[in-house]
């Protein structure tokens, strides 16, 4: 169990400038790096000039990344890590979409289509009767026009004297079937346009009911699906003859270069890469770099003295996902304590007293278990969810029931004061733990000493408050840290001023201390309000009678236990390790430590 964190390695990479792409790629890719530039060398930035590149890329996006395939990298392509390779990638997208174009043409055509004949089916299925002759209307002369608009919700409904018109109103949506003279039709479609509505093509001919005008337009549907279909074959067969996923995913690549990668310096034939690393040993950027194949020099030397480390929280394995935790309040500076152990163990501790049920414990220890990979943060549930399990057997609670299993110890609501007093203590060794980290804190940077004639009367001052309702001992423990204070103070600074101002901080920190330390009852009430609801959803279920409606109303009111007050409780022990224990040792000025994002996660414009 580490309780420090542990500053970043600072390392440096020497490579030609023809390869500088591909050891940005495999640094990237280890999500173990910090870029920082330092170099003395004045040189022009170390990566070429990709923006004619990436601008014409931009155009052929705008107009083509619909059509286009999710990235995926393709190991037999060249890649994209020079001007000369990104030259080539885009030499390859266009000649893509020169094949492209007049399948997507003709696509979007038929899609057009599609839409228009699958949109006046809904009006024809819809209006009925309400339309004149299907046949009639699509078959009107050279000097007589027919036009069905979509008008758009806000559109004023103006309908001209020159012309026949007819309002529908079809499935919420407002339409309008005209008649009239070319001429006055063609005004007409210039007004509406300008009002946002939308012409509905009508077909060349159509049988003269609405049912055979219906089937007639299915039928012309299922042709255009089947048109639909052999375009999209063709351009899935573009797509490989051209190998398009994986020139997009040299496009991500330089989308993530120029992004994340800052002006590096350089000569003409060589750059420099340098920053932090949490990969402490140097293992594997090593291997990652020696894997890339790329030529290189890698060395760890010692960091500049200007520049100041990120901090790396080092924790083992099973106390990592509590990190974030530790991170609510920022990084933990090089010389502060790093609590994520402590807090691994206290968490789930505060959690499980007040969650005390088998049931309720597997339930969540299932849902940590089952849904940890794909969310990190259901991790918690896991130790949470454990700890809700030992303390359910310890309180004799079964999925609220408490008839099932004995109490290893007592049943809540049967000795609510010694919950009370119980949680009480707790709260008194995690505030001890809060003054013994500060004082180790102060010890690493060689102020131990100091601490113990600051701190040391506060410390004695606390513990004889906790004693006294147990002898004189207490009142005897008080006098002495008042006078140790007041000694401290007189020993710094002997100014009456100063004295006054010292006792006055032994009087605010010692009721700080006396507070936090009375609110951890709060664990104990919370966990005397958990038996309680237990027992009032056992209460309703009873009430519901034998059979089904038990069940029922059991089932319903463990959910809202789980649900409702797991929320509640989770809230309540994330607040009492931010504010309680935190708050006395933890001030969380460090630098974090921001790894270079990894290259296969760039932003492209064909995945928006």
């Amino acid at each position: 169990m580490t309780l420090r964190p542990r500053c970043a390695r600072w390392f440096e990479v020497l490579t030609d400038r023809e390869h500088l792409g591909a050891v940005l790629r495999q640094l990237g890719a280890t999500h173990a790096v910090e870029l920082e530039v330092r170099s003395a060398i004045d040189g022009a930035g170390a990566l070429p000039d990709y923006r004619e590149v990436l601008a014409e890329y931009a155009e052929l996006a705008r107009r083509y990344a619909a059509y286009w395939p999710s990235p995926a990298v393709d190991p037999e392509a060249p890649p994209a890590d020079s001007l000369a390779g990104a030259r080539d990638a885009l030499a390859r997208l266009r000649a893509w979409c020169e094949a492209a174009d007049a399948p997507i043409a003709r696509l979007q055509r038929t899609d057009g289509e599609r839409a228009a004949l699958a949109e006046l089916a809904g009006v024809l299925r819809t209006a009925g009767a309400a339309l004149p002759d299907p046949a009639a209307l699509c078959s009107a002369g050279p000097a007589l026009a027919v036009r069905l608009h979509a008008l758009s919700p806000e559109a004023p409904l103006e309908l001209p004297a020159e012309l026949l018109c007819q309002p529908l109103e079809i499935g919420g949506r407002r339409y309008l079937l005209t008649v009239g003279l070319a001429e006055h039709a063609a005004e007409l479609d210039r007004r509406l346009a300008a009002a946002r509505a939308r012409a509905i093509p009508l077909p060349s001919s159509l049988p003269s009911t609405p049912t055979a005008a219906l089937a007639e337009i299915d039928s012309r549907l299922q042709q255009l699906d089947a048109q639909r279909e052999s375009l999209r074959s063709t351009l899935a067969a573009l797509e490989r003859e051209h190998r398009l996923a994986g020139v997009l995913a040299s496009f991500r690549f330089l989308d993530w270069l120029v992004t994340h990668v800052p002006r590096l310096p350089a000569t003409e034939h060589f750059a420099y890469v340098t920053g932090w690393t949490d990969d402490l040993d140097g293992r594997r950027l090593a291997a990652a770099l020696e894997r890339g194949g790329a030529p290189h020099l890698l060395h760890f030397p010692d960091p500049p003295a200007t520049l100041v480390a990120p901090q790396v929280l080092a924790n083992a394995k099973w106390a990592r996902p509590f990190e974030p935790v530790v991170r609510l309040l920022g990084t933990p500076a090089a010389g502060e304590a790093d609590p994520t152990s402590l807090v691994a163990l206290l968490a789930p501790l505060l959690f499980g007293f007040m969650f005390g049920d088998v049931g309720h414990g597997l339930v969540l220890l299932a849902v940590g278990l089952a849904g940890r990979r794909r969310h990190p943060g259901l991790a918690l549930l896991v130790p949470g969810g454990a700890a809700a399990i030992l303390f359910g057997f310890a309180f004799g609670s079964v999925f609220a029931r408490e008839d099932v299993l004995p109490a290893l110890w007592l049943h809540p609501l049967e000795a609510p004061l010694a919950i009370l007093l119980t949680t009480v203590a707790l709260g008194v060794v995690v505030i001890t733990a809060g003054l013994g980290l500060d004082w180790r804190q102060h010890a690493w940077r060689g102020e131990g000493a100091r601490w113990w004639v600051r701190r040391g009367g506060i410390v004695l001052l606390y513990a004889g408050l906790l004693a006294t309702p147990f002898g004189a001992l207490g009142w005897t423990l008080i006098a002495g840290g008042i006078a140790w204070h007041a000694a401290g103070a007189g020993a710094s600074d002997r100014r009456l001023p100063a004295m006054g101002a010292a006792l006055g901080e032994l009087v605010e920190t010692v009721l700080q201390l006396v507070v936090n330390t009375v609110s951890f009852a709060r664990v104990g009430a919370f966990a005397l309000a958990h038996a309680g609801l237990s027992v009032a959803v056992v209460g309703l279920a009873d009430a519901a009678g034998a059979g089904v409606g038990y069940w029922i109303a059991l089932v319903l009111g463990n959910v809202l236990i789980l649900v409702l007050e797991g929320m509640v409780v989770a809230i309540q022990a994330t607040r009492l390790v931010l504010f309680e224990f935190f708050i006395r040792f933890l001030r969380a000025d460090g630098r974090p430590f921001r790894p270079l994002a990894d290259p296969g996660a760039g932003t492209l414009a064909s995945r928006e």
